[in-house]
């Protein structure tokens, strides 16, 4: 007598679109965005794709509304009374870390630039330069100095993560890869070689906010706006 396959229980909960992408995030990190589909979701959400398809249209309106809901978290429940400068900071590490724990955001936004939730970002990061007192000719060109630093840095961090192996201890990789530059030749790669020591002991997030910083000096400087620290910003020379 053949065995019968156990069906999965029938969800509890009425099915929402809310639960739709909340489930697509989980599989998004879990498998991928090759690993989503709408028979994958449909497992695990205990129900029919038809369902599903009451809610969402494709698969492209289901990644965007699963990269919007990520992103979402990243641009609510800030300090309402933080400067400009410390809400660009604040905004910009939450974009690092949700594309550092949602990889496949960063590949999302690379795919739908200047469209929603990037375009969110952008807005956010816009209103902050304009609180900063930036020229108005100047404020398109400071608001993207900082979205594509933002997503470079946080996008190039998650790829550099997915190319290391999951058990390699992060102090042993640098500490070899900083080895590595300093044996290089010493006429071709004189500044690399000089900062091998740096790399072995950088913290990612501390030298990504640095960078936000830098921006931020050279903003800052357009308007002679307060800059970081307190201080009156100036702008960057070589000395």
């Amino acid at each position: 007598m053949a065995t019968r396959t156990r069906r999965p229980e029938r969800r509890q909960e009425p099915l929402s679109r809310e639960r739709i992408v909340s489930a697509a995030v989980e599989l998004l990190d879990t498998v991928g965005e090759s690993g989503l589909t709408f028979r994958a979701l449909a497992e695990r959400l205990a129900t029919g794709p038809g369902a599903i398809y009451w809610h969402v249209a494709g698969k492209a309106e289901l990644l965007a509304a699963a990269t919007d809901a990520v992103v979402d978290t990243t641009i609510t429940g800030h300090d309402a009374d933080a400067g400009p400068q410390e809400a660009i900071r604040a905004l910009a590490l939450g974009v690092f870390e949700a594309i550092d724990a949602h990889p496949w955001v960063g590949a999302q936004f690379a795919r739908t630039p200047w469209q929603s939730p990037m375009l969110r970002v952008f807005e956010h990061i816009g209103r902050q330069v304009q609180a900063l007192r930036v020229p108005q000719a100047a404020q398109f060109t400071a608001a993207s100095a900082l979205l594509n630093y933002i997503l470079g840095v946080a996008g190039q961090n998650a790829a550099n993560v997915r190319a290391v192996r999951p058990d390699t201890d992060r102090s042993d990789f640098l500490d070899a890869v900083a080895t590595e530059w300093a044996e290089l030749d010493a006429d071709q790669y004189a500044f690399t070689r000089n900062v091998a020591g740096q790399l072995r002991k950088h913290d990612d997030e501390e030298e990504f906010l640095a960078g936000i910083d830098l921006i931020l000096t050279g903003i800052t400087g357009i308007t002679g706006a307060t800059g970081i620290g307190g201080a009156t910003a100036r702008p960057l020379s070589a000395d």
